[in-house]
């Protein structure tokens, strides 16, 4: 597919946007992927770029196992060698169909060993719950918040998704890392919750209590390694949104991740989550359209604000059909009661903070980009001890902006009105059919004399970049 005119930054977001509200089609295999051009008038993309759109179910792949499926679309060689054939190939099987008998055999086995699984699976979910629960009473383990407030983002979700994305350079954000002794993924966080701060601030939304987000954990170097393409637990963390100073949050949010981590190496929620693909189809999307038809999010103890998952990418080049990727931004599925993702990806010399939300949560996607931006500059200068720069007069453009952002949501100084039930059902459905989605772009480049591509990390991106 090709970008309408004039083909800039903004008519690729929104293109994003649209493909993947689209729920995927059931009755054919669960991923889509798209060819998309026209990406000329995009700052610092050479000319014949190309971006490359993928979408997955959930089922088949979690963020950390997407990267099997990205290894398929790129060679580590612009020209990569071609595998000789073999002298001798192997008989192929002919497939038939199966008779009636072979099929009820076939149920029959895979329930009873379902029946199995069922058994054990929840024996050591109980048992693994059980053990946290007297951690924490015995303070051996730390004690999650569950009292985090409630912002416009806890809403049911629409049928219908804004995409925005950031890029900067990695050494910046290693800079601060080391300056402050902590980890990129905490600088990661920072900068999240900086903007979160900043745009709530803006809608005169932002809450006393310090908002809360909920970060996936790759289970394989936690556990034993297996082929399982979905292995992710998660943990709760508190943003520290009620400090305004981005040093002392940046600490804060640190000692909040380690304590995190120790609880989610002993958290049973990946097992948990399993049990669900026991159970039969009918009775797990009846449930799943209850809980959604009904708007049970609104009654959740654990209030989400966001989703913040961190994926680490290669460190060297890759190529697709001789183009080098040069950007590669991520994109999640959304929930009910949790309308806002954040994907930190982080590759060859570049990390990108992608930013999927509900449209009518955040109907100013790009302000909540310069809020990503604002926040970065904010903390960098902080580490650097720099002065403030002096606060430039409020523009004319920003206030219909706002004025929209409220229309939108009908928020005030509070929570933000009730969604429709219609909504929520439509997105559900959306939910449901959306994966962790990833996009690259490339373009054709010259194998030989490869161009480095790297933009100043306040500039807007392609989600893929290749030169060509």
């Amino acid at each position: 597919i090709a970008l309408p005119k004039p083909g800039d930054w903004r008519q690729l977001c929104i293109q994003v946007a649209r493909l993947h509200a689209r729920p995927l089609d059931m009755t054919r295999p669960l991923w889509e992927a798209y060819i998309i051009e026209g990406l000329d008038n995009i700052p610092s993309l050479p000319k014949g770029s190309f971006a490359v759109y993928t979408k997955m179910h959930h089922s088949l792949v979690d963020g950390a196992g997407s990267q099997s499926f990205m290894a398929a679309l790129h060679d580590l060689q612009p020209v990569p060698e071609e595998t000789p054939l073999p002298d001798t190939q192997e008989a192929l099987l002919v497939d038939r169909d199966p008779s009636s008998l072979e099929l009820l055999t076939r149920a029959a086995m895979n329930k009873a060993r379902g029946s199995v699984e069922l058994a054990t699976g929840t024996a050591s979910v109980v048992k693994g719950l059980a053990d946290m629960g007297l951690g924490i009473m015995r303070d051996e383990l730390p004690k999650p918040d569950v009292q985090a407030p409630k912002t416009r983002f806890n809403e049911p979700v629409s049928k219908h998704r804004v995409f925005e994305g950031v890029e900067f350079d990695l050494d910046d954000l290693k800079e601060i890392k080391d300056a402050a002794r902590v980890k990129l993924n905490d600088v990661a966080l920072n900068i999240v919750a900086g903007a979160m701060r900043k745009y709530l601030l803006e809608q005169e939304e932002l809450p006393e209590a310090s908002l809360a987000v909920s970060i996936p954990l790759n289970m394989r170097t936690r556990r034993d390694e297996t082929e399982d393409n979905n292995q992710v637990g998660s943990v709760f963390c508190d943003l520290h949104t009620d400090v305004a100073d981005p040093i002392d949050r940046l600490g804060l949010i640190h000692e909040t991740t380690q304590g995190a981590k120790v609880m989610g190496e002993v958290s049973p929620m990946t097992d948990t989550l399993k049990l669900a693909g026991v159970f039969s189809p009918w009775l797990a999307k009846g449930a799943a359209r209850f809980y959604s038809k009904n708007e049970l999010s609104r009654r959740m103890p654990l209030n989400i604000s966001s989703v913040v998952t961190n994926v680490a990418g290669p460190s060297f080049d890759l190529y697709c059909a001789g183009a080098r990727m040069v950007r590669y931004y991520g994109l999640g599925v959304l929930t009910p009661g949790c309308g806002l993702f954040h994907t930190v990806f982080s590759s060859n010399g570049v990390l990108t903070i992608s930013v999927l939300a509900d449209r009518d949560q955040m109907p100013d996607p790009g302000f909540y980009r310069e809020c990503i931006e604002a926040s970065f500059a904010e903390l960098q200068r902080a580490v650097r001890g720099e002065p403030k720069p002096a606060k430039k007069p409020r523009t004319s453009a920003r206030a219909p902006e706002k004025a929209t952002a409220k229309r939108a949501t009908g928020a005030t100084k509070g929570a933000p009105k009730k969604a429709a039930a219609s909504a929520t059902a439509a997105s559900a459905k959306a939910a449901s059919a959306t994966a962790a989605s990833t996009k690259a772009a490339s373009a054709k480049a010259a194998p030989a004399k490869p161009t480095p591509a790297k933009a100043a990390p306040a500039k807007k991106q392609a989600p893929a970049a290749a030169k060509s």
